[in-house]
């Protein structure tokens, strides 16, 4: 059965992922790279160094962002989501976004580019000994679909 997700189902899938894909356009050029992230009040906060995605995000900052939820071939949910990259330079929401990052729920193996803080899994002292560059997409629009092979529970609707 394949079918479109309500709105909360969206939402859901948003919440609990870590890793999703920001699509992203300049210059003539399409560039999609998978980032860890968390999704809350709206918008999916991330951390990166420089480099392409940010200057794409940085000089054209209408994006879209897909994640998914995949079991087997016939058990899987996916969202694709558009809105508007900002940088976040202002202290207090800079900590605030970090500590919605630090918040997440990592699995114990996960790749070094999730630990957002050098004590990883311990928090840091202060949130300013936390390089890189913190930013959110604000999320306008959302489309999801899901595909349940009969009997499937986990995805039930």
């Amino acid at each position: 059965m394949f079918g479109t997700l309500a709105p909360q189902e969206i939402e859901t899938l948003l919440e609990q992922q870590l890793i999703g894909r920001v699509g992203c356009h300049y210059e003539g050029i399409t560039y999609v790279v998978p980032i860890s992230y968390v999704y809350s009040d709206g918008c999916i906060y991330g951390h990166t160094r420089e480099g392409m995605k940010l200057n794409f995000m940085r000089n054209s900052p209408s994006v879209c962002f897909q994640v998914d939820d995949t079991r087997n071939l016939d058990n899987w949910k996916s969202a694709i989501c558009w809105g508007n990259f900002e940088e976040i330079s202002n202290e207090t929401e800079r900590s605030e976004a970090i500590e919605k990052l630090l918040g997440r729920v990592l699995p114990v193996v996960s790749s070094e580019t999730m630990h957002i803080s050098p004590q990883w899994p311990f928090p840091p002292k202060s949130n300013e000994q936390i390089g890189g560059i913190v930013f959110r997409i604000r999320l306008t629009r959302k489309s999801g679909r899901f595909e349940r092979s009969s009997g499937n529970a986990y995805f039930a609707t």
